[in-house]
């Protein structure tokens, strides 16, 4: 069960398997002896379905049901999509039975060829099971740390790892990913199991410690580490096998539902499993740096909402915050719905969880936030949020970089696109590289 749900789905075979059965069963269905009423029966069911499309995506335009602009190609599969399952339902009407169970297979053929389609323009699930929002456990082997000098005995101390570490011969040329399930100590928050990344140089023996980044991707979405350990491994490549250690989060629980990076009685205590359970679990478990310059808080979309309020609100923990195309505040697509549903009709209360409103408060102090904010050029729905958000942040004294990536949108290309300049400007920070 676990190959079929880890087959890849944007450059593996299945999705041109799928596409190939489908236009075969639409060549089917299309071909009948030539007759001018059945070539009109055709076209009607194409222009029906066509039609069904556009008002989808008129009305998903509308609603903004996705909380991002369609893209012309997401529209032109959906029209695609919609006409030939209009093409299979004529064929439903004065048929022979074996034309019927064609047409039936066709339909389910032509969605999951449309929907193969639209994720493979996006590019955010490249497995069946992140698709469907289900996480294979790979439980990942953590290293042993060997002992190393006491500060008082060691040479090296406070000095940046670019200057101290060798790599050793033998050593790993990429890193390791795999899932751990964390434990909800003190926030009994119900979420899917962690991604980890280890980079080259925490597979070795007498690894150092290396930094620490917790990063939370969006909603719907999953813990995955594909992104982050593809950006990782090009720049541990080029930096003796150091990276960040990683540990991709669950700060949703269920990919359908938005705690909204709060601790609510409807959802659950997101915010403190992520900042008081993960965190325990990285310190305990892991051999990274544990002072808040060399630990970031990153997400990307929903979850780069969830990095700025989590920086702004906790900065004697993280000093770094990476946000990838993320939501101005957390709750932002819909504010109404969520004071009602989450906070009681406490408008009160939502607006004291924005990060903004936390800069503002007086309640912290910022002697040293690092952070960077990105997002793509041609995302207007986040755009604006995102500079806004910086804004601020330059605001509140933090040390911030806002980067607009060029050509990309809200998805694959901004989060690839965002990490590479993100760890582009992180890496002289943890010490990592030298300064730029």
């Amino acid at each position: 069960m676990d190959a079929l749900l880890e087959l890849p789905i944007i450059d593996g075979p299945l999705i041109w398997v799928v596409v190939g059965l489908s236009v075969v069963v639409l060549g089917y269905l299309i071909v009948r002896p030539p007759r001018i009423r059945w070539l009109l029966t055709v076209l009607v069911g194409l222009l029906a379905g066509a039609i069904v499309a556009f008002g989808v995506i008129a009305w998903a335009e509308l609603t903004d049901a996705f909380g991002i602009a369609l893209p012309i190609q997401v529209k032109a599969i959906a029209v695609a999509t919609f006409a030939a399952v209009g093409v299979a339902v004529v064929n439903l009407w004065r048929s022979r039975w074996w034309r019927k169970v064609i047409a039936v297979l066709g339909v389910l053929l032509f969605a999951a060829s449309g929907t193969l389609g639209v994720n493979a323009y996006f590019g955010l699930n490249p497995t069946v099971a992140s698709l469907l929002g289900i996480t294979v456990e790979h439980p990942i082997v953590i290293p042993t740390p060997t002992p190393g000098p006491t500060s008082t005995d060691d040479p090296d101390a406070g000095k940046p790892l670019y200057e101290t570490w060798t790599a050793p011969a033998g050593m790993p040329t990429v890193g390791t990913q795999g899932t751990q399930v964390i434990p909800p100590t003190a926030s009994g928050f119900s979420s899917r199991p962690a991604g980890i990344y280890l980079p080259p140089a925490a597979l070795v023996p007498g690894a150092p410690k290396l930094p620490f980044l917790l990063l939370m991707m969006g909603q719907p979405g999953n813990p995955e580490t594909d992104f982050v350990a593809d950006a990782l491994d090009a720049y541990a490549a080029q930096h003796d096998g150091l990276a960040p250690i990683v540990i991709v989060a669950d700060q949703l629980g269920d990919p359908n539902q938005d705690p909204v990076c709060a601790d609510t009685a409807a959802l659950g205590n997101a915010e403190t499993f992520i900042v008081q359970d993960v965190m325990n679990w990285a310190r305990a478990n892991l051999n990274i740096l544990q002072d808040p310059a060399h630990t970031t808080i990153a997400g990307y979309s929903n979850g780069g909402g969830c990095a700025f309020k989590y920086g702004a609100k906790y900065p004697e923990i993280f000093g770094n915050v990476f946000d990838i195309s993320g939501e101005e505040y957390p709750g932002s697509e819909e504010p109404q719905q969520v004071i009602a549903s989450l906070f009681g009709g406490d408008a009160a209360a939502f607006e004291a969880q924005k990060p903004e409103s936390i800069l503002t408060s007086g309640a912290h102090a910022y002697p040293d936030t690092f952070a960077i904010f990105t997002v793509g050029g041609n995302d207007p729905a986040f755009m604006p949020e995102a500079a806004s958000a910086s804004a601020a942040a330059t605001a509140a004294g933090w040390k911030t970089t806002y980067y607009v990536v060029p050509g990309a949108g809200h998805v694959q290309d901004a989060i690839r696109g965002g990490m590479e300049k993100g760890f582009e400007l992180l890496y002289p920070r943890l010490g990592l590289a030298p300064p730029a």
